[in-house]
């Protein structure tokens, strides 16, 4: 589970900002928290704020973390690290990233700072029995083990290079399992879902093919939306790119060099009452279904965290309110959490969310990202209609439009 992320310098995100899946000392809907510890930790956590005002850079430097966890190993010498500092910071500020975060029962602290393009500082910790314990902590080129690691991490200091994280490094390169464990949090437990970039359909129908009650959960989701479909045919196989149809032969010069490479072939179809349809014939709300039910059910059945920009792309405000009730009612051996941006109002209901689940961003006068939880604005009922309180600019976070601009451009038309 995610308990905590800090970042700074990272496009619009100026000075630093925090968001916390910590429950606050609110006491609404307190069986659906999570005790670990002394804390109670949220399943989920819904972001608004205006065009512009960070949401996605928010979601963006929680996905680069991820990914410099990743794949930062099989960076090339002199290759850059990516750094997008805000506008108005100097060459020498750093963008820092850290997080907090709970695997196999055992709480983890990481981080590290980018500057000019390289690696500047990284630590990782761990709290067995409750108490910090240090795994390792480097400064530039220099790593100091924890008193616990010395000669553990021999090999994997051979191979870093101020682009690579040290983390990446020791997760491949060492056999020290709390790194192991660390680094599996970041490739395997955080996934991030992006509309414009993701296409999940090719892993949706992988797993409708290997998982009868996941094509059946699916299914079932499809009636209930009123869709009509009966059922769904799927196949996934693999194919020598090679040997493709005629329709889709590749050119000869280029056969030479794949040589007997192998892809994958899918087919998909809705089943109706009197007929099929082609999954790339139906309508984008019924392609999106395909794309994230699926993994979504996956990543509930195995304590993931799913981290969305914009969630509500292509699909209806219920089937959102759905996912929602999903992840708040999740199995109570598997902890997964949801935490996804989106300008769906509907979904400011304190039937759906806690206050301290509600976060905003917005611009402050240096054009600079501030987000913030709806428990830090003073009097902010807990019965009271989130939803008129957002539209109406009391929470801030939201576009407060030139009414006599709009007027006159009426009057222009």
């Amino acid at each position: 589970m995610l308990l905590e992320f800090n970042c700074s310098n990272h496009k619009s995100i100026k000075e630093n900002v925090t968001f916390s899946m910590i429950a606050g000392s609110d006491n609404t809907s307190e069986e659906l928290l999570k005790e670990y510890d002394n804390f109670r930790v949220l399943r989920s956590v819904i972001i608004y704020g205006a065009n512009g005002s960070g949401k996605s850079n928010f979601i963006s430097a929680l996905a680069f973390m991820r990914d410099m966890v990743s794949n930062s190993i099989g960076n090339q010498p002199g290759q850059k690290v990516f750094q997008a500092p805000h506008k108005l910071s100097s060459q020498d500020t750093p963008s820092k990233y850290s997080i907090q975060f709970v695997k196999n029962d055992i709480r983890y602290a990481y981080g590290f700072s980018v500057k000019q393009n390289v690696i500047e500082e990284e630590y990782l910790y761990y709290f067995p029995k409750k108490r910090p314990v240090k795994i390792f902590e480097r400064s530039g080129m220099s790593v100091k083990p924890g008193d616990r690691y010395k000669g553990t991490f021999d090999v994997s200091t051979e191979i870093l290079k101020e682009n690579r994280l040290f983390l990446s490094c020791a997760a491949n390169y060492s056999n020290a399992k709390e790194v192991e464990e660390a680094f599996r949090f970041f490739n395997t437990d955080m996934v991030v879902y992006n509309p414009e970039i993701n296409n999940w359909t090719e892993y949706s129908i992988e797993l409708m093919q290997n998982n009868p009650l996941i094509k059946s959960a699916f299914v079932d989701i499809l009636q209930a939306l009123g869709t009509g479909a009966k059922d769904v045919k799927v196949k996934l196989e693999k194919v020598k790119l090679a040997d493709l149809p005629k329709g889709l032969q590749i050119p000869e010069a280029i056969k030479s060099l794949i040589g007997t490479q192998v892809g994958n072939k899918i087919a998909a179809k809705v089943v109706y009452d009197k007929f099929e349809v082609d999954l790339m014939e139906e309508s984008a709300g019924v392609k999106r279904l395909f794309q994230i039910i699926c993994p979504i059910i996956d990543i509930l059945n195995n304590g993931k965290i799913l981290i969305c920009d914009e969630l509500e792309s292509s699909l209806h405000e219920a089937v959102i309110f759905q996912i929602v009730q999903w992840f708040e009612h999740s199995k109570k051996d598997k902890f997964a959490q949801l935490i996804f941006s989106t300008h769906d109002t509907s979904l400011l209901d304190t039937d759906l969310f806690r206050r301290d689940q509600v976060w905003f961003t917005q611009l402050n006068e240096e054009r600079a990202t501030d987000l913030y939880s709806l428990v830090e604005i003073k009097n902010v009922r807990k019965s009271e209609n989130l939803e008129r309180g957002y539209v109406s600019g009391k929470y801030g976070a939201i576009p407060m439009l030139n009414k006599n601009f709009f007027q006159n451009l009426e009057e222009d038309i």
